[in-house]
């Protein structure tokens, strides 16, 4: 998961005869505008609409992962991956599953900088 200024983008695992979406994002979204009740005022937080897509084996699974992890640099937030604290980016360098300099290292995704 990642969790940018504006939006957020995360994956997940439901149960195989479970694809409901809408009312796992509503609960979520209520959830935090409950907790930042009386911080925000009234101004919106979230808008009425989101965008899911099915993963459909482990390497589409990678590449939405690569994405999501990116995205803190595509948008031009930070220069390198790891710089992004909001990230699960560093859950996967503390699991072995990247290495710390991931993205720069590879230099192959799209917006990558030095």
């Amino acid at each position: 998961m990642v969790v940018m200024p504006d939006h957020l983008h995360c994956i997940w695992r439901l149960p195989a005869d479970d694809a409901d979406f809408s009312t796992r994002w509503m609960l979520i979204k209520q959830g935090v505008v409950h907790r930042l009740r009386g911080w925000m005022g009234v101004q919106p937080l979230w808008q009425s609409r989101f965008w899911e897509h099915t993963l459909h084996d482990e390497r589409d699974v990678e590449q939405h992962t690569h994405y999501i992890h990116f995205n803190p640099v595509k948008h031009g937030l930070v220069p390198k991956v790891g710089d992004w604290p909001h990230s699960t980016f560093h859950r996967y360098v503390k699991n072995g599953i990247y290495p710390a300099d991931w993205g720069r290292a590879l230099g192959v995704l799209p917006g990558a900088r030095e």
